[in-house]
């Protein structure tokens, strides 16, 4: 695993436009996806209220990240098939839509199976939205993928790092208000997304409906498919549950996760991109993994001294930012694919480790309040061990894919 970069000619090629630089559109499909991602920082620090409000176990309450990660990750496997035929355009305006219903509803619920049910629905809004968000920001930037994954992340860093603070101001009314407050943050993007983004994003051909599964038989796409199981098993716990051991108001709670989330908007648009200028990407991925599973292992031991635990929690936006931003440009030049088709397969198998990760490692708790985070640190090392055992076949990650993956491909994309 070379620990000096082996991709010059990415680097070059992206140094020539500026970062900040963007179009009208970029900008707001970037918002919208900010505000997409507040949608899962809003819920955390309100988890210990809506179990007192509607009478749930912290178990049954992380199935509000279930419900909704479930659904994200079957749906993600379809919504480059979708949107081949009805736009990428379209195909976020629908998804930014169902997430404004799905929010509606969630605040009109009176027990926790009607939340953790529309928040089911809410996961099939950011699929369709989220899978064709990063390809679109990718088109619109003019085809840089490393900026686009910059700004995708940055988006994710932002929405949770504002998210849990609306979250935990608007949480102080009651528990419905930030569901209130996402439908009316959603329809906004809604609007900017039809008044700058131009063009439907419909590509020359439609794609496969089976082509990101097929894509999974492509080795590194596979290979990191697998370790953003495990990865995402890691970080849903953190959304989940640290709310708990904190013991703090929502508010209190909001104002740590708002740390949590700058750590990770910071990592992921300086601090990530500056180490994959000097070293190769895959070197870079095991050490935030291997520093992500010992935060892990740190936060589990100090869960009873605050200072320490919040700093921990801090420190994991951090590593989080740069295992992000690392994995999914990873995954983006691991092959020639179509980007939507790579980001449906990627997706769907990442999606999958949190909607089963949040549940299982809120539920050892039973067994001591570290304990998750234990089992967090246990999942990320196991990401790094699969990276060090078929790390040979993530090179092509790290330099220009050849004629050969190209037109493999192709015959993936469009069921040749």
């Amino acid at each position: 695993m070379s620990q000096t970069t082996t991709r010059p000619q990415a680097s070059s090629a992206e140094a020539g436009g500026s970062l900040l630089r963007q179009p009208p559109a970029v900008w707001a499909v970037a918002f919208a996806a900010m505000v997409a991602f507040m949608g899962i920082g809003l819920v955390g620090p309100i988890l210990p209220t809506i179990s007192d409000e509607l009478n749930s176990s912290p178990t049954q309450t992380s199935f509000l990240f279930t419900s909704y990660l479930a659904v994200t990750a079957v749906a993600m496997f379809f919504t480059s098939w979708l949107s081949s035929r009805i736009g990428t355009r379209t195909t976020m305006l629908l998804g930014l839509a169902v997430i404004v219903v799905a929010a509606v509803f969630c605040a009109l619920s009176t027990s926790i199976e009607g939340v953790i049910a529309f928040r089911a629905l809410w996961g099939l809004g950011n699929a369709l939205f989220l899978s064709t968000a990063l390809a679109s920001i990718i088109s619109a930037s003019g085809g840089r993928p490393g900026h686009a994954v910059i700004l995708y992340e940055a988006a994710l860093g932002l929405g949770l790092a504002i998210g849990p603070l609306a979250g935990g101001l608007l949480g102080e009314i009651n528990w419905m208000a930030p569901f209130w407050g996402t439908a009316s943050l959603m329809a906004v993007g809604f609007v900017a997304i039809i008044a700058v983004v131009r063009g439907s994003g419909r590509p020359v051909e439609n794609s496969h409906v089976l082509a990101p599964f097929k894509a999974l038989s492509i080795r590194p796409i596979l290979i990191m498919s697998i370790v953003a199981f495990f990865y995402n098993s890691s970080f849903f716990v953190t959304l989940a549950y640290v709310p708990y051991p904190l013991g703090m108001s929502a508010v209190g709670s909001g104002v740590v996760m708002t740390g949590f989330g700058l750590g990770l908007a910071l990592a992921s648009v300086v601090i990530a991109p500056g180490f994959t200028r000097r070293f190769s990407a895959t070197y870079v991925l095991v050490a935030s993994l291997v520093l992500f599973a010992l935060t892990h292992f740190g936060a589990g031991v100090l869960t009873e001294t605050n200072a320490g635990f919040i700093i921990c929690v801090v420190l994991l936006g951090f590593e989080i930012g740069a295992v992000n931003t690392v994995l999914t440009e990873v995954v983006m030049e691991a092959s020639d694919l179509p980007r939507p088709v790579a980001s449906s397969a990627y997706s769907g198998v990442r999606f999958i480790g949190g909607a089963i990760g949040a549940p299982v490692g809120t539920s050892l708790a039973a067994f001591g309040v570290g304990v998750p985070f234990f089992f967090a640190a246990a999942t990320s090392l196991v990401g790094v061990l699969i990276i060090a055992i078929f790390h040979r076949s993530l090179n092509r990650a790290d330099h220009p894919v050849d004629e050969n993956s190209a037109e493999e491909a192709a015959a993936i994309t469009f069921g040749e």
